[in-house]
């Protein structure tokens, strides 16, 4: 009952509003039009809709574009007749619009369009609204009269209008701050009556309904009653040609953009106020569906208006009957008080719609002039009000359009797309180095940089990423681009890359790509794009590598061999040769030997998986070794490969406990095998050996940890 009481006066003005520019005798319609629409609109949308405690009804964005284009129709010499089939055209081309956006999907995108283009179109539909209010608040009845020459001719105001406006706004404006039981937009709709009433009682002249160019009059139009009406109104429609409907599409997808839009948002705001989560798509439906009911019965299209449904919720309501029932009491209103609707005077109608277009007004979008980077929002706001109100809604609509792309791409540019860089003494691959191979990556390392790249690789961000990169293309020998988190590369984007490949090319550097993601939201492959665009080939020095890893490693193996030339040929280190045990006596490695398993290994065996019990240690004799950590079905993290002279396995070698991750030979090895078993007994006699197994163990896991410090601090800082 609530949410009712503050939508019908709405709903009424708004028909009004519509059908006024078509003369005066279609007025009355216009009321009729509201109430049938706010009827409609509540029990289909509200049923189908699906959303809880959202209240559908003519809205202001719905008077906006259908008045305006009412007026142009006129000035073209289009009979009032044709204007009425095709504005019933327009709102069910808008329900079927809507109903299809729904359909595909579109409300998830809706939803997501940007602040400044909303606010801006709300803004320039409450400053149509206000512009078209003034002359019906002035008491202004000539039907030809503009809001300039209506403005500069006070000989034809009204002062009856006027008073009756202003008692009406004011008491709207006031109310709330006197009492929230009743709404304000009901205590000032019959503040105006009563006013109108009052002033009668001076001018007798003003009780006759009859060509009063005051009141709204009777519902059924002067000469004709409403099924007449509704019928003369779809008599043409088979004459209609397949050009107008052409030239109706248009303002119909305006129409259908802002009533989503609007709808979309009170959801957005139900949502966040009742801790709940409404279906875009769902509503959308609802709402097309019940703006088509909405113009089949002859009411005009709308919305969830937020107003109704904040009333609606703070009385109590919890579930979406109470949209069905809101519709239902709009409809026994209309039978109730329809003789009583008819003295409503039209200046108390353009007072309400005067203070629903004032308050449609975004003021605080006005503190974005205060800081720089918001100053192109605030541009943008004005922009979309400017030309909804200079050129039309659906002009101001494609302008919205293009402004939420300019701003999409400021966006994109005034983040950066290199998230991280760092060289290559300062990361590392997971190949676990000798000291000696160390040290000549930390002096060496440099030669490398890895960019770490982000976000959307496109025209607007290539300029930036070049001057990025520009630094270090003449001084770095290895350039890793790891595109891990790159949701997109458009083909500006991909010509910049070539173009770095030429100049690294040119000197015998190399471009790596690491990490191409193969599913993106944009839906893109960018391993099979970066084939089809030719970055990818064998030809190109731009080889690409699941991991970035993997790239790493490459880069430091070419390092190394440049330094230190080509190892020789590899061949089984004895015991001797592995730094652990270097400088230990001869005599005594020998005994430790014999306590351990020389095992040989094909590539790509198992040695042991994560969860099993053991207490080996693993001492790398030829070969490598990877230790993988299982994620799932077909998944592994790759945590460490050791290669030649390392050892691995300690963790369960210390603490007895299950292992930890998955090891598996990358190529063959040869290896040492120590179980604690046969070390225990072994140091039973040797205890030295014990002690300083122990503490070489200790120092080489600390220098690791050291590594893995400089790398984190490194990480951090970048």
């Amino acid at each position: 009952m609530a949410a009712m009481l503050v939508a019908l006066p709405s709903a009424i003005a708004f028909g009004v509003t519509i059908f006024a520019p078509l003369g005066e005798r279609y007025a009355a319609q216009g009321a009729l039009a509201g109430i049938l629409g706010a009827t409609a609109l509540g029990l289909v949308a509200s049923y189908l809709g699906g959303t809880n405690r959202l209240i559908t009804a003519p809205c202001a964005p719905a008077a906006a574009v259908l008045s305006a284009f009412a007026i142009q129709a006129m000035q073209n010499d289009t009979p009032p007749e044709a204007i009425l089939l095709m504005l019933a055209v327009v709102g069910l081309l808008c329900g079927l619009l809507q109903v299809g956006f729904g359909a595909i999907g579109v409300g998830r995108l809706i939803k997501y369009m940007p602040y400044p283009v909303v606010s801006g179109y709300l803004s320039g539909v409450g400053l149509i609204i206000i512009l078209s209010q003034i002359p019906k608040l002035l008491g202004v009845v000539a039907k030809d009269v503009h809001l300039g020459a209506a403005l500069t001719s006070p000989e034809l105001w009204n002062w009856q209008g006027i008073v009756v406006g202003a008692v009406t706004a004011a008491v709207m404006v006031l109310a709330p701050r006197v009492t929230k039981l009743v709404p304000a937009a009901i205590l000032g709709l019959a503040s105006g009556v009563l006013a109108y009433f009052l002033l009668s009682l001076a001018d007798r002249s003003l009780l006759a309904q009859s060509g009063n160019p005051l009141l709204i009059g009777p519902l059924g139009g002067s000469d004709a009653g409403f099924m007449e009406a509704m019928s003369a109104r779809w008599k043409g429609i088979g004459g209609l040609d397949l050009s107008v409907f052409k030239d109706l599409l248009i303002p119909a997808l305006t129409l259908a953009v802002l009533l989503s839009i609007d709808t979309l948002k009170t959801c957005v705001v139900l949502d966040s106020l009742t801790r709940s989560r409404h279906n875009s798509n769902r509503e959308l439906i609802g709402q097309g569906l019940g703006n088509l009911a909405a113009t089949l019965v002859g009411g005009i299209p709308g919305a969830g208006t937020m107003g109704a449904t904040l009333v609606n919720m703070s009385s109590g309501a919890q579930t979406r009957r109470s949209g069905l029932i809101e519709g239902v009491l709009a409809l026994v209103a209309f039978l109730a008080l329809g003789s009583v609707i008819a003295w409503i005077p039209i200046a108390a109608l353009a007072a309400i719609l005067i203070v629903i277009g004032v308050r449609m007004f975004d003021v605080n979008s006005l503190h974005l002039l205060r800081s720089r980077s918001t100053i192109l929002d605030f541009v943008v706001i004005v922009s979309v009000v400017a030309v909804a109100e200079t050129v039309s809604l659906i002009a101001a609509s494609g302008t919205g359009i293009a402004l939420a792309a300019v701003l999409f791409i400021r966006e994109k540019i005034s983040s950066s797309s290199v998230r991280r860089k760092v060289y290559g003494n300062q990361v590392f691959s997971k190949q676990i180095r000798l000291p000696e191979e160390r040290a000549i990556l930390e002096r060496h390392g440099d030669q490398s940089v890895v960019f770490e790249l982000q976000g959307s690789l496109f025209f607007g961000t290539t300029d930036q990423l070049y001057t990025a990169f520009e630094p270090e293309l003449k001084s770095r020998n290895y350039v890793i681009l790891d595109l891990r988190r790159v949701q997109s590369v458009d083909v500006t984007a991909a010509h910049m890359l070539e173009l770095v490949e030429d100049m690294l090319r040119e000197r015998g550097a190399w471009l790596l790509f690491s990490e191409l993601p193969r599913n993106v939201p944009t839906g893109q492959n960018m391993a099979e794009y970066f084939v089809q665009i030719g970055l990818a080939r064998p030809e190109r020095r731009a080889p690409v590598f699941e991991e970035l890893d993997d790239a790493l490693e490459w880069v430091e193996n070419r390092i190394l061999l440049e330094v230190r030339g080509a190892p020789p040929a590899e061949s089984l280190l004895e015991l001797s040769e592995i730094d652990l045990f270097r400088g230990r006596k001869q005599e005594t490695l020998v005994e430790l030997e014999a306590c351990m398993e020389k095992r040989s290994l094909k590539a790509g065996e198992r040695i042991f998986s994560l969860g099993e019990t053991g207490d080996e240690l693993f001492l790398v004799r030829r070969g490598a070794v990877r230790i993988m950590l299982p994620l799932g079905e077909n998944q592994a993290h790759h945590l460490a490969t050791f290669g030649r002279g390392d050892f691995f396995g300690e963790m369960s070698f210390l603490d007895r406990n299950e292992r930890s991750a998955n090891a598996v030979t990358d190529g063959d090895a040869d290896l040492y095998v120590l179980s604690r078993a046969r070390f225990n007994e072994l140091t039973a006699s040797h205890r030295m050996l014990a002690i300083n197994l122990f503490e070489g163990l200790a120092q080489i896991l600390a220098l690791r940890l050291r590594y893995t410090n400089t790398e984190l601090r490194t990480l951090q800082a970048s």
